[in-house]
């Protein structure tokens, strides 16, 4: 029997994403009725409904991605679950491959772990560590937002007695709004630059094909890369913003149909790696 997809956690996981969806229901009624009592038209409030639900097709087409690209080592639960309650891809990979590595297991999440042990480890070290942010945000986003908004305050004062026009992108921020105007981009770039040095460096083993970096997966980020870059050219271009949600989701599909083609199409030329 497969324990990664056992009966048991497709009921846990139905009954989560019940109360998720119960809970999304609730909020649901509760905006419209209050919506209601502000005096908002019915066009207004179905208007925000419709553009709310195809906003979370480029989530959806993200968290599919990730669920297929975690299947492999966990199954199609725990992503499931994981990514559907509050994960991203740029945590949940990163979290399920450290935790796999840290069992001594060099493959990452490109096999299947066999192991009991090593699964409820790599499951509790995705769920407890993305746990974190709903134990700071209530002690720390009110705090945190109030400083950026008298930060932002203090600016335009600034500006105003030095008779100039309010603070612009141009000129730099101060304190804590500029701290994180810096933070935020390099974060990201790191998460980034991990990703593609992987591809690019990846040691895997020897005996295991595709674990390491080679032609496929850096063809793969390849693909990710240009038609990211070539969507949102054509987003800002054409002042496009409804597609701007869309561009990384499609270059995630794009980049693993390329490498499913690539593989089926010419297997040698996929399975080269100069670090396998």
């Amino acid at each position: 029997m497969d324990f990664r997809n056992d009966t048991g956690l497709y009921l846990i996981a139905a009954a989560v994403l019940l109360f998720v969806l119960a809970q999304s229901l609730f909020f649901l009624i509760k905006s419209w009725k209050h919506g209601k009592e502000l005096g908002l038209d019915t066009k207004k409030l179905k208007n925000a409904i419709t553009s709310s639900a195809l906003f979370t097709i480029p989530s959806a087409l993200s968290v599919l991605a990730t669920v297929i690209a975690l299947a492999p080592a966990l199954g199609l639960v725990i992503p499931w679950v994981r990514l559907s309650v509050l994960g991203n891809i740029t945590y949940e990979t990163v979290a399920a491959s450290e935790a796999i590595n840290a069992f001594g297991i060099t493959t990452g999440i490109t096999e299947a772990i066999k192991d009991k042990e090593v699964f409820a480890g790599v499951a509790w070290v995705m769920t407890i560590g993305i746990c974190f942010p709903l134990v700071l945000l209530p002690f720390v986003a009110k705090p945190l937002h109030k400083k950026l908004l008298n930060a932002g305050k203090k600016a335009e004062e600034k500006a105003e007695n030095e008779e100039a026009a309010p603070v612009t992108e141009g000129k730099k921020k101060r304190g804590i709004a500029g701290f994180i105007d810096y933070v935020t981009p390099a974060l990201f770039i790191g998460l980034i630059g991990a990703f593609v040095t992987n591809s690019i460096l990846g040691k895997g083993k020897d005996d295991i094909p595709l674990d390491g970096a080679g032609t496929l997966s850096v063809l793969t980020l390849a693909t990710a890369i240009i038609v990211s870059a070539v969507l949102e050219a054509i987003a800002k271009k054409f002042k496009l913003t409804w597609l701007e949600p869309f561009v990384m989701p499609i270059g995630m599909v794009a980049a693993m149909g390329v490498a499913v083609l690539v593989y089926n199409v010419a297997p040698d030329f996929a399975l080269i790696e100069w670090r396998g």
